[in-house]
């Protein structure tokens, strides 16, 4: 076993609570020693993964060296990592931890998961052009929000890890909001109040705050083309929208019109993933990703195949989805971290009005959906593959 592993091993990947008091003083008596260059932090409920990733991209076409920091992962801990267009090496990893390791010594115990793995995104990354750190929880609280910031984007904002971040849209919004650079963009696609307060916010943090509807004709005809060849779903055309125009503010249009030019597919796994024709898997977990796969769902009948952690809205997530889902199928597996939700989706399911039962194998004659946390899907795909 490497020295990555085994540190992993000690550490929970799971939120229990938030302290980033721990990352910031930390950071504040290495950060001459780590010497990171200011960050693009992604801040949002979702789509923060996809955006982040396509900008990524873009900005490698244009010859930069690019990190992309992102969490979590599916299958290995080296997903988080995302350096010039590939997934980093194990002998990366394990390089790059003993640096970590040689900086700070016995203070590393001192990290959470999450916190080990921000940090050695600084090692990774530190001969980088352009670093993009994708926040992990919330905003103000989140260990992404220590370094200094070159821009903030700020994703789609609503309801999730509500024990957390508050149980209002607004409270929620703010804790992310309020990490927000000097510049800034957000997209235009949010509830008023999430508008608004960006406004007051971006006003009392004198703050530039940008907006994503710059495309002009020519990357307008490009984007038709482009999700017209990968056939994206309208989510994803939302966060290459604000990729594209989050590139437009650092590189200006005509360059991000090379890149866009250059541009493949999206190399991320898990957002609305098409397996085989039959066969979707997503990783949202929240009603706003719910809304998403019912809009790129809709007149269709589908198997969802599906398990949640009992603090997440569930009621809302399939009323949101019961208009496209045929059966639910309840995928059972063992998580010693959180308590899953097997019971109650059943009940849940039946004051709805929807079909459930567990999960036995997949219809041939029907798309299924696998839908919820990344563990339910890294264990179904890899279930699936053995």
């Amino acid at each position: 076993m490497n020295k990555v592993s085994e540190f992993l091993l000690k550490k929970s990947s799971n939120y229990d609570k938030i302290d980033r008091f721990v990352a910031f003083r930390i950071y504040e008596k290495y950060k001459k020693k780590l010497k990171i260059k200011p960050i693009i932090h992604i801040i949002g409920t979702n789509g923060k993964g996809s955006t982040g990733r396509y900008l990524a991209q873009l900005l490698y076409q244009l010859g930069y060296k690019v990190g992309h920091y992102t969490s979590p992962h599916l299958f290995s801990f080296n997903e988080r990592f995302y350096l010039n267009s590939k997934i980093v090496s194990d002998q990366k990893l394990e390089i790059a931890h003993q640096k970590l390791l040689n900086i700070l010594k016995n203070d590393l115990e001192e990290l959470s998961y999450f916190e080990y793995a921000t940090f050695l995104a600084t090692i990774l990354f530190k001969e980088c052009d352009y670093i993009i750190f994708e926040a992990g929880v919330g905003g103000e609280y989140d260990a992404t929000s220590i370094f200094d910031k070159k821009l903030s984007v700020f994703t789609r904002i609503g309801f999730d890890h509500k024990e957390l971040l508050g149980n209002t849209l607004k409270d929620i919004a703010r804790t992310k909001l309020k990490v927000m650079a000097k510049k800034a963009i957000i997209t235009k696609k949010q509830e008023k109040e999430v508008l608004d307060l960006s406004k007051h916010i971006a006003y009392i943090k004198k703050s530039k705050l940008y907006y994503s509807d710059s495309l002009n004709n020519i990357l307008k005809k490009q984007f038709e083309n482009y999700v017209m060849k990968y056939q994206l779903p309208d989510f994803l055309k939302h966060n290459l929208d604000l990729a594209l125009n989050t590139c437009i503010l650092l590189e200006g249009k005509k360059r991000t019109s090379m890149a866009f030019e250059k541009l493949k597919a999206l190399n991320l796994l898990g957002r609305c993933q098409k397996i085989n024709s039959k066969l979707y898997v997503d990783v949202g977990h929240n009603q706003m990703a719910a809304k998403a796969l019912y809009e790129r769902f809709q007149n269709t009948k589908i198997d969802l195949i599906y398990n949640s952690y009992l603090d997440k809205d569930i009621f809302e997530i399939l009323k949101t989805l019961k208009p496209i889902i045929d059966t639910i199928k309840i995928y059972k597996y063992e998580d010693k971290y959180r308590e899953l939700a097997n019971n109650r989706i059943f009940f849940i399911a039946k004051e709805l009005n929807i079909k459930c039962e567990d999960f036995q194998g997949l219809n041939a004659n029907r798309i299924s959906l696998v839908f919820g946390s990344f563990v339910l899907v890294e264990k179904f795909l890899k279930e699936l593959c053995e």
